[in-house]
């Protein structure tokens, strides 16, 4: 199998010869060149074809993560592992955001370096444990703040969303909920106007989202 073909990005060459290396030491890996700023990163991929690049995210002229994102946009299939010294959560979601796939943090030790290269070259995401746990927090607070479909309701909203989206009429949902019909009609009005759906199909979907009725109602 032929190596998997490696440049590095950094602006210190200090950093880069100790990561060329970490790398010579790791099977089936080949360092083909080595860049110490953005534009020079875009130039060198065009020229070598790397598979994967090792990528700073604080270099001068272009930064880490704009050359990333032009050299994602030029040659997709390259995976770009972040290396950084910065534990920041925006810039990880930004990293991720942009396309990479993997964070490491400059600190990790030579075992992360191999296990996150093990990881990215497998297709897979690789995130530090000290930035992950503070991703997946965001992530779940994030999630939490989020209306779900059908919380802004009310129960006898939805229970009226419901019998609408199941195609009964407004006197077939006042029979059912012993409503009166200009009752009925004013949830109705309420629903669309809340929800901003001004008609029947929409309403039906919604209600799929929601969890009301089923897909296949």
């Amino acid at each position: 199998m032929s190596p998997v073909r490696v440049l590095l990005a950094d602006d210190h060459t200090l950093v880069r010869a100790g990561l060329r290396k970490l790398l010579e030491s790791v099977p089936n890996i080949e360092v083909v060149g080595e860049a110490a700023d953005g534009l020079a990163v875009l130039a060198l991929a065009s020229e070598l074809r790397p598979q994967l690049v090792l990528m700073d995210i604080a270099m001068p002229g272009l930064n880490g993560l704009d050359a990333m994102a032009r050299l994602l946009a030029a040659a997709p299939g390259t995976r770009v592992l972040i290396l950084s010294m910065y534990q920041n959560e925006e810039y990880v979601r930004q990293a991720l955001r942009q396309g990479a796939a993997g964070y490491l943090l400059k600190d990790a030790a030579p075992t992360e370096l191999d296990l996150a290269l093990k990881t990215v070259l497998r297709g897979e995401i690789y995130l530090s444990a000290a930035v992950s746990k503070g991703v997946v927090t965001d992530y779940v607070q994030r999630l939490r703040s989020e209306e779900q479909p059908g919380e802004l309701l009310t129960p006898r909203q939805r229970e009226v969303l419901k019998l609408v989206a199941e195609g009964q009429s407004t006197k077939e949902i006042a029979r059912r909920l012993d409503l009166s019909v200009k009752t009925v009609d004013s949830h109705r009005s309420q629903l669309m106007k809340l929800l901003d759906i001004h008609e029947v199909t929409g309403l039906v979907r919604y209600a799929m989202r929601a969890g009301l009725i089923s897909a296949d109602h």
